[in-house]
């Protein structure tokens, strides 16, 4: 029996995010040669869709809401101004699909529309790293996990990260739906990965705050510039002329984390940076951050990023001469 697939076009989509599950459910093909899905990309009327702030192009879907009501899947891909209330005729589209008992899923910011119809109330569910806290407070009951590249909510609501984490979550509702060797035939016919290491950690960017007010801030440039000490917290509040009490509710209120989650965040980050951008040892960039030993490093490492520090090098280093840190 043909599944059928209805993928939304909402005002101001992302044209990948909306051409990776086109593409995706229609490379699906099963050993007899058939394709099982059905596809149908269906919106409201013809919308302007954008890969980024030049590229722009005009998106007609074949299909109207009304065509998407009998699907057995249906994705709202992301949109540039997620936090926009959406057409109240797409999120009747999504609540009723889901209460037929459909499978709804979304691809980066389109976690925004799943949640204004109430289906990721007390569920666990992502969006891309940069939007996740506005997903947090637009829909507070809503249990963001910025970290992850995808969330399957018992097989009926799924949420995935930014752009090609949609290229995850559309190869693990194949493989749900016709096993994983026909998931991994679909990855090879598309050149990705059936499975990808670790998850959306390792792509996030930490930077420092800039309101953190004129009596922490250079606490928080001096901690970056003095990573390789043996910093404890009073080395840090003797810095900051404070107590130890005051400095830890001065970070909470400014940074959102505590001195020593921050400095452990901002030794992360500078490995992560030497990793990418020289071809130092391990032993050595743990010396460099303040890690002390490689066991250190790598325990802190995998388990923020999620993947350990030479796979993340494989991933992310440069590929060119890299200069030795002297």
């Amino acid at each position: 029996m043909t599944h059928r697939v209805a993928v939304l076009v909402p005002d101001q989509v992302i044209g990948l995010d909306l051409a990776i599950p086109c593409h995706v459910f229609d490379s699906t093909v099963l050993p007899s040669g058939e394709q099982p899905y059905e596809l149908r990309v269906c919106g409201l009327r013809p919308v302007d869709a954008k890969v980024n702030v030049h590229a722009e192009y005009r998106v007609v879907p074949r299909w109207r809401l009304a065509d998407a009501r009998d699907a057995d899947t249906l994705i709202v891909p992301g949109m540039w101004e997620p936090a926009s209330p959406p057409a109240r005729a797409v999120v009747k589209l999504v609540r009723d699909v889901y209460e037929r008992g459909g499978r709804v899923a979304s691809v980066c910011t389109g976690a925004f529309v799943l949640a204004a119809a109430g289906l990721l109330d007390g569920r666990r569910a992502t969006t891309h790293w940069d939007d996740a806290g506005d997903l947090a407070r637009c829909y507070p009951d809503v249990q963001v996990d910025p970290d992850v590249l995808y969330v399957d909510n018992d097989g009926r609501v799924l949420t995935s990260a930014g752009v090609a984490a949609g290229l995850d979550m559309c190869l693990h509702m194949v493989a749900a739906d016709f096993g994983a060797s026909v998931a991994a035939r679909t990855a090879r016919r598309i050149i990705v990965p059936v499975i990808r290491d670790g998850g959306q950690a390792q792509f996030i960017v930490h930077e420092l705050p800039t309101d953190a007010g004129p009596v922490l801030q250079p606490t928080l440039s001096w901690m970056s510039d003095h990573l390789r000490e043996d910093l404890t917290l009073d080395d840090i509040a003797r810095h900051a002329t404070m107590s130890v009490r005051t400095l830890n509710r001065r970070f909470r209120e400014h940074v959102g984390t505590t001195p020593l989650q921050w400095l452990l965040t901002l030794r992360i980050e500078r490995a992560k940076e030497l990793l990418e951008t020289t071809d130092l040892p391990i032993e050595r960039i743990a010396d460099e951050v303040g890690f002390g030993s490689s066991v250190t490093l790598r325990h802190h490492f995998t388990r923020r990023v999620r993947v350990p520090p030479q796979r993340y090098r494989a991933a992310f280093r440069a590929p060119v001469d890299l200069p030795s840190v002297p």
